[in-house]
């Protein structure tokens, strides 16, 4: 079954992993992913979030159906992984220690 709209079928592969519902979750999932998982999500996925972006705002933000609330879980994850890839070049924070932030509250949806 389908998580994304059709529109954006191309990036189903990545939806089990990526469409995570909390930053807790996407943070995680990036630390425990390798690289290369992580620049092909981002390769596949930086190109079309503008399209992403324009599609989603079609909606009202409070009455986003579950394909699209996936979808912006989605670019969620890409904003995450963006840092790794583009400057960090690995999954952890470079020179920040066993350090963490854990939310208290986070936006919905």
């Amino acid at each position: 079954m389908a998580m994304l709209p059709s529109e954006f079928s191309d990036l189903e592969p990545f939806a089990a992993k990526w469409c995570r519902a909390t930053e807790h979750e996407r943070y995680a999932e990036r630390l425990s992913s390798t690289m290369d998982d992580m620049q092909s999500f981002y390769d596949a996925t930086f190109p079309r979030a503008e399209a992403a972006k324009a599609w989603l705002d079609t909606f009202a933000l409070d009455a986003l159906p579950d394909d699209a609330t996936n979808l912006l879980h989605l670019l969620y994850s890409l904003i995450s992984v963006s840092f790794a890839v583009e400057c960090w070049k690995q999954p952890h924070v470079p020179d920040s220690g066993a350090a963490y932030l854990d939310l208290v509250g986070e936006p919905t949806p």
